[in-house]
């Protein structure tokens, strides 16, 4: 009997969606860092380098549920093709701009910015394909293969994107993305993806959504997954706006290490969520994919507080790959609960309503800058993930009530 990896690798349409995936979230990881790192070089402030990388992500927050409803009109494949498209041209733009010495921090922000409001379509396209792809008996693999990939995928590209700045610059880091886009959405076109759409109507959105928020309200999992994936982006993936303080300020290493330290969550989320895709751990109840996530969510805050008390560069490298297994479980139940929770119908919307959960981590990451231009990046690390270690706590506690009823419209 072939495993499950093997089934879903054989499905074409599957195994192109989940590479094209890759490749991209690896680029998108690797100019994120990139421009971290160029952005502290210019202006040695913790908080002017937060602002630049949480333009990337802020998008999510703004735009992830209108992404979600205009996802249930539109052609998701057309979508997903312009998420890689127009990223490509921006990177085409900013890799000129260095080639001939003009490129300013100004420059990389609004180039994350323009980026990041197409990444906002993830969620509910690209993350929606692949299950619907593999189908009800293999979604929680699939959602698990893709969910380690994003993981590699977070330790390959910052890695990348620290060696890649050390020796090839800004003009050669934005040249190998722009590549990557460009081939990504070259491959994406002969994708087979049937779907049925309909006139999207902006004016009904707002509707739709409320819709969505409605449904959500009725599942008490629902609600746990919007409210711990706030929690955790915002308190503890803030930490990803620090890396570069961290290391070359805390630490005193060089960027190719700072790339390998962002690389070291992602590691062992990576090595966490191949034991969940290769079936050694088996999630087969809703309590026991709360559990990992919620669980996950928790053990990785614990791992950022070690980590900031850590004395050395490799100790706190060592604790930040523990806590990429929490971030495994937190990461593939995400996707893993909405999923089987939500019906067809409004899973597009509430993906989209995660992918605003997901993008309060700006906030978080703006929140860590200023904190750490205060008392210190270490300082700030330890009363964000501190906080959101209670909140989390809080928030298993209080959803493991009844359901309550929906608000009165």
């Amino acid at each position: 009997m072939d495993s499950p990896i093997r089934e879903l690798l054989r499905l074409p349409d599957f195994l192109r969606l989940w590479l094209v995936g890759a490749f991209a979230n690896a680029m998108r990881w690797l100019e994120l860092l990139a421009s971290g790192l160029f952005a502290w070089e210019a202006t040695h402030s913790a908080f002017a380098v937060t602002v630049v990388v949480a333009l990337r992500q802020i998008p999510q927050l703004l735009f992830g549920a209108f992404a979600g409803a205009v996802s249930e009109a539109l052609n998701r494949k057309t979508i997903f093709m312009l998420a890689l498209l127009i990223p490509a041209l921006i990177s085409t733009v900013l890799a000129t701009l260095a080639f001939t010495g003009h490129l300013e921090v100004w420059h990389v922000a609004v180039g994350n910015l323009v980026s990041g409001t197409m990444w906002a379509t993830e969620m509910s396209t690209r993350r929606r394909m692949v299950g619907e792809v593999a189908g009800p008996h293999r979604i929680v693999n699939a959602i698990a293969l893709d969910s380690v990939t994003s993981a590699a995928t977070r330790a390959i590209g910052p890695l990348l994107g620290g060696i890649a700045f050390q020796w090839l610059g800004m003009k050669g880091a934005y040249t190998l993305t722009a590549l990557v886009q460009f081939a990504g959405a070259f491959a994406i076109a002969g994708l087979v993806h049937s779907q049925v759409t309909r006139r999207l109507d902006l004016a009904r959105i707002p509707h739709e959504i409320a819709e969505g928020l409605r449904f959500a309200w009725t599942k008490n999992t629902i609600l746990l997954v919007f409210g711990i994936t706030i929690v955790t982006n915002a308190f503890a993936f803030a930490y990803s706006g620090l890396v570069a303080p961290l290391g070359q300020g805390a630490f005193g290493v060089s960027p190719a290490l700072v790339g390998l330290l962002a690389a070291a969550e992602p590691i062992g989320g990576l090595m966490g969520g191949a034991l969940i895709a290769a079936g050694v751990l088996r999630m087969e109840s809703a309590a026991a994919r709360r559990l990992a996530f919620s669980g996950g969510a928790a053990l990785f805050m614990v791992a950022l507080i070690l980590m900031a008390l850590s004395p050395s560069y490799w100790l706190a490298f060592t604790l930040l790959v523990l806590g990429g297994f929490g971030t495994a479980g937190f990461g593939n139940m995400q996707s893993t609960l909405m999923l089987t929770e939500a019906p067809p119908e409004v899973r597009s919307r509430l993906m989209g309503i995660v992918t605003v959960c997901i993008g309060t981590g700006p906030l978080g990451q703006l929140a860590a800058g200023a904190i750490s231009d205060e008392i210190g990046p270490r300082g700030a690390v330890i009363v964000l993930a501190a906080a959101g270690l209670v909140l989390t706590a809080w928030l298993s506690w209080i959803l493991k009530r009844p359901t309550p009823q929906p608000p009165a419209v």
